[in-house]
């Protein structure tokens, strides 16, 4: 399987959430769950349904570590996955606390407008649970 790409995803992409299936009808694999390394800040963007995150690196020792997990693609659907990602959404470099640097998401500064910074949830899973639980 050295011929897959690796891609890190950190919400409407994880395993069981709503948009997972985009990873997996392109012959995806689950490889692990991971944490980036402290150095992001994590968002809820405006919009949606879905609603989907936005990771933006700031300087090191500055942000979090936030959980997300790692995937693998085919060449050929990594570039039509990554062909079909909306701004203010794009893939960058991410650093991983595993000392990977394997491709992931990442937003675009513009895209972080009426956005809220949910970084002290450490992933989107548990920001969600919160929400579900503001909801109860």
């Amino acid at each position: 399987m050295s011929d897959l790409i690796e891609i890190v995803v950190v919400g409407a992409h994880l395993s069981g959430m709503p948009l997972n299936g985009e990873l997996t009808s392109r012959g995806g694999v689950f490889r692990r769950a991971s944490m980036t390394t402290a150095d992001y800040r994590f968002y809820a963007l405006a919009g949606g349904p879905p609603k989907r995150p936005g990771l933006i690196r700031v300087a090191d020792g500055t942000g979090a570590a936030i959980a997300c997990e790692v995937w693998a693609l085919p060449a050929e659907g990594f570039g039509t996955f990554v062909d079909g990602i909306p701004s203010p959404l794009g893939i960058g470099t991410l650093r991983l606390a595993d000392g990977t640097r394997p491709k992931g998401f990442l937003v675009e500064p513009e895209g972080l407008s009426g956005a809220e910074e949910i970084t002290a949830h450490g992933g989107w899973r548990a920001y969600m649970a919160a929400l579900a639980g503001r909801a109860a």
